[in-house]
């Protein structure tokens, strides 16, 4: 669609993980297509609302290789062009620095700042988040504290919904021939997450346990809409490292709330899991902040894994 994208050979895609994610963006992203809706997505829960929305019009690429760190990315200078190139850019402001900072300086039309279409909140470094709690002010939420709010607003299917509204516009705004194919795909869309919503409502309703443990606090969204608590060993950054505190207080916590599973994720080392888990005598299990799908994931894309999700949670609370 973009009169000024360049062809960009296959290997090269490939390389910088710009190739396929879906059928509908098989071939065009490694030829440089220039018929459909070009869009840069940051990363695959991104991708994903773009692909589901846009369709068969769109022809969309990850920064974000499969099985990558999202936190971890850094923009290359291809990445860059690719992106001054593009229709449209998605991403998620504070998740990625080097995507904010690249989507800032290029020149691209549309600029799709998901953070910005849903309220982003404080869940702390890694204590208790749970419903009904607030622990923020307004204040939190200036610009100036933007990079204190937690990011990972797609493990909540109804934040995740009003995100995907507000992508289905910003399309219909910016490639209005196929809008009204983007509003209907998006109303499809939104009607799946709600869907969602109601599996894990009904499914963690009766827990015996309302309190779990994760490698990091990306569940926050998670555990505020279905009333549960996160207790995250590491902070909101998979990479840090608890403190010997930290631990005890956990294995405490574990004997008190009745705590059966330490769960650990897919992209980042389980080692700390593991090694709480072996000390306090708990059971470790994977729930997965779905920000990349690779062969370790249980499913092929968002609804299968949040739906193992949902069963793992299931599991290791005692739902009746």
């Amino acid at each position: 669609m973009n009169v000024r994208r360049r062809l960009i050979p296959a290997a090269a895609a490939a390389s910088l993980g710009l190739g396929a994610l879906t059928a509908c963006s098989s071939d065009s992203a490694a030829t440089g297509n220039t018929d459909k809706f070009d869009v840069v997505a940051s990363f695959y829960p991104m991708a994903f609302l773009a692909e589901q929305i846009g369709g068969d019009h769109a022809n969309v690429t990850s920064l974000t290789e499969p099985g990558q760190e999202p936190h971890d990315l850094e923009i290359s200078t291809q990445q860059r062009a690719q992106l001054e190139e593009a229709d449209a850019a998605l991403y998620l402001k504070g998740l990625q620095p080097a995507v904010d900072e690249a989507v800032g300086q290029t020149g691209i039309k549309t600029k799709i700042d998901a953070a910005g279409l849903t309220h982003l909140e404080d869940h702390g470094t890694g204590g208790h988040t749970h419903e009904g709690e607030e622990g923020h002010s307004e204040e939190a939420h200036s610009e100036e504290d933007e990079h204190g709010r937690d990011p990972h607003v797609w493990l909540d299917p109804v934040k995740y919904a009003e995100i995907a509204q507000g992508v289905g516009k910003a399309f219909e705004k910016a490639d209005p021939d196929h809008a009204a194919d983007y509003k209907k795909n998006t109303e499809a869309l939104v009607t799946k997450l709600k869907g969602l919503d109601g599996d894990f409502e009904n499914g963690l309703r009766n827990t015996k346990s309302k309190v779990f443990f994760t490698n990091h606090a990306a569940f926050g969204y998670l555990a505020e809409r279905y009333g549960l608590t996160q207790e995250a060993i590491s902070g909101v950054d998979p990479d840090s490292e608890p403190s010997g505190a930290r631990v005890r207080e956990l294995q405490q916590e574990a004997k008190a709330d009745g705590v059966t599973t330490v769960f650990y994720e897919t992209l980042v080392s389980d080692k700390t899991a593991k090694t709480l888990a072996r000390d306090a005598n708990l059971k470790t299990d994977v729930l997965d902040p779905i920000e990349g799908i690779t062969g370790k994931s249980r499913g092929d894309d968002y609804f299968q894994v949040m739906e193992a999700n949902l069963k793992a949670l299931q599991t290791a609370l005692g739902a009746k």
